[in-house]
């Protein structure tokens, strides 16, 4: 019997470090699910001071979790195997991983035609968008047809429940800066896709950073960028580098008046905000509100005005606001 639902998801363009916070929280809860996007997300976190990246596979892999892959789920098999060798040299139990029967399955045609017809949309080039559009038209593959059944979920979920989302809420497909999004849901109600019902949501946490990023091409975040010194320092300072495709985040100030409104629309209730430590090494401290680039004195200030903008803002439920530095604590 499920006891509550708690999910994590990005509150801005992907690569919050919501990997980080889900590994953390994982121990307290008795499953970890997955809902949504395939390989094209990446999700890093530290263990014992040992980088791993996963890019399927949910993060409570790192906590002894049950891990579920969910029915909006794309998987390449190959790459799936590739992450599954990963953690088994590194001696995670990898018969807690299951796979909803629904899930589809990425071809080599499906990232043939990636790389042919998507790259100008600054695509990961996983074949996740034709996998997705196979979905909708009736003619993909489903995990059930291929996958040994020792890996298919049996659709049980049972205790305490931890959603991990893939990308954000600015890369959703219904609400996010079409058509530079990914091919499904990012908003947090897209994990009752896994088969519960929304009234067993507890909380919803939401993962933002205190600056911004992107990865690929996005008209809200111009080649212009690239030019500013200070923000080509918090780059390499913040290690801001896909995690699947390797290639440079474009980094901006905190959109704050981005961050409000996606908060509203998802409907988050706690807020935690990463990587504060970058900002502190770089010494400025910036952000944009009211469409106006603002400039504090220390780290300190800035947070006291996010804070007080995430609690008190109109129209805005968050009971709790974090800021989390060291990339392996929250």
């Amino acid at each position: 019997m499920i006891e509550s639902v708690d999910i994590v998801y990005g509150l801005a363009w992907g690569d919050e470090g919501k990997g980080k916070i889900v590994s953390a929280k994982s121990k307290h809860y008795d499953m970890v699910c997955r809902w949504n996007g395939g390989p094209n997300a990446g999700h890093t976190v530290y263990i014992n001071g040992k980088k791993y990246k996963t890019h399927i596979i949910p993060s409570g892999i790192f906590a002894g979790k049950k891990c579920v892959i969910g029915p909006g789920c794309v998987i390449n098999i190959e790459k799936m195997l590739e992450e599954l060798r990963m953690l088994t040299m590194a001696e995670f139990d990898v018969n807690l991983i299951k796979i909803h029967p629904n899930a589809h399955i990425i071809t080599e045609d499906h990232i043939a035609y990636d790389k042919k017809h998507l790259g100008h949309l600054g695509t990961t080039a996983q074949g996740i968008a034709p996998c997705y559009s196979d979905k909708m038209l009736r003619r993909g593959t489903r995990a059930v047809e291929v996958l040994e059944p020792n890996w298919i979920w049996d659709g049980v979920l049972d205790g305490s429940i931890l959603c991990e989302g893939a990308q954000s809420v600015w890369l959703d497909i219904d609400h996010g800066d079409y058509p530079y999004v990914t091919s499904s849901t990012t908003m947090p109600y897209g994990a009752c896709s896994l088969g519960f019902s929304p009234r067993k949501i507890r909380q919803l946490i939401g993962i933002a950073k205190i600056y911004d990023t992107k990865s690929g091409v996005d008209p809200l975040f111009p080649e212009t960028l690239w030019n500013d010194p200070v923000l080509n320092q918090i780059i390499e300072l913040g290690g801001e580098y896909g995690s699947t495709t390797g290639r440079k985040r474009l980094v901006n100030w905190l959109n704050l008046d981005k961050l409000l409104k996606a908060i509203k629309l998802s409907g988050c209730s706690e807020v935690i905000i990463n990587k504060c430590d970058v900002l502190q090494k770089v010494g400025v401290y910036k952000l944009i509100h009211g469409n106006e680039l603002m400039e504090f004195a220390d780290i300190s200030k800035m947070k006291t005005y996010i804070s007080n903008a995430l609690l008190y803002g109109s129209g805005i439920d968050v009971h709790d606001v974090q800021f989390s530095g060291d990339p392996e604590k929250i």
